[in-house]
């Protein structure tokens, strides 16, 4: 996506946006409610068109118009017709994008397998549950093998077992090298699975980068510690913000100025650490720093 603009009104949803995603590739594509991501991902499907800008597709120097035969799509909100049976919807879909209807059928077979769906084949959309259709929904978008996947909260309505499945699925995509642009809520997903990040709020640009990176250049330690003793000593240090202390448990956020070994050897010897995590921070702070900085 090359300087991506649209406008509904004049309410401006994206603004120059501009990034890529590569094979063998999972790009993180981020933002607070109402950020513009849906909007970017309808334009990259070709369901909105951008009022500036270009999307291109291109492999082995090739580029050009994004061909819909090799894209598949998972949209957040539900995207199936109730009355069609599952078998039918996932072959109807596949044919869509070029595939055979036997080899169509025989793939959709694998997948509901694989998704313990295989007793609702010839079950109609109506009947399943959110869960269920979520499955589906997910085979539809994988079921022709595309190039380039695009995710808009797979996790929505799963429990924990296929969470894991799923995850495991996206990650062999990858390594197939397949490009996947994955955009989600749930942050902890998406440390697990992407390789780079971009961020977005109010259809800007807020941050982008490798996710260790962005980690690492945040400028802060995230601080666990369990102890027997006096720690009131925390509420003075000049490094620490954000500090919760119990009776045997301190939370707190040690800035980049304060080394997480010089602070630990600052500790006075009446402090016994039984437990102690010293971690750059998730995420799922750094998004909200992140936009909470563009907000004020």
């Amino acid at each position: 996506m090359d300087r991506i603009s649209k406008r509904f009104g004049a309410i401006e949803a994206v603004s120059d946006i501009s990034f890529d995603a590569q094979p063998g590739e999972i790009l993180g594509f981020l933002g607070p409610n109402g950020a513009g991501k849906t909007t970017t991902l309808r334009m990259i499907m070709g369901i909105l068109r951008p009022d500036q800008g270009g999307i291109r597709y291109g492999r082995s120097g090739q580029s050009g118009k994004v061909p819909k035969s090799r894209v598949g799509y998972l949209p957040e909100e539900r995207g199936l017709y109730d009355d069609a049976r599952v078998m039918d919807i996932l072959v109807y879909f596949a044919q869509l994008k070029d595939v055979p209807r036997s080899e169509a059928r025989d793939r959709a077979t694998k997948w509901l397998d694989r998704l313990d769906l295989e007793a609702w084949g010839q079950r109609k959309v109506a009947k399943l549950s959110k869960g269920m259709q979520q499955k589906v929904q997910f085979i539809a978008a994988m079921l022709h093998e595309p190039d380039l996947v695009v995710f808009d909260e797979p996790f929505s309505g799963l429990d924990p077992v296929f969470q894991d499945l799923f995850k495991g699925i996206i990650r062999e995509q990858r390594e197939a090298g397949t490009a996947i642009l994955l955009s989600s809520h749930q942050m902890n997903r998406v440390e697990e699975l992407c390789d780079r990040i971009l961020l977005i709020h109010a259809g800007r640009e807020v941050l982008r980068g490798p996710l260790q990176g962005i980690r690492e250049g945040a400028g802060f330690h995230v601080v666990s510690m369990r102890f027997s003793g006096d720690a009131s000593f925390l509420r003075g240090h000049e490094g620490i913000s954000r500090l919760a202390l119990g009776s045997d448990l301190a939370t707190f956020v040690l800035d980049d100025a304060t080394a997480p070994d010089s602070f630990v050897r600052s500790l006075p010897p009446e402090i016994v650490i039984r437990e102690m995590s010293i971690q750059r921070p998730p995420l799922h702070d750094i998004f909200v720093r992140a936009v909470e900085g563009t907000a004020s």
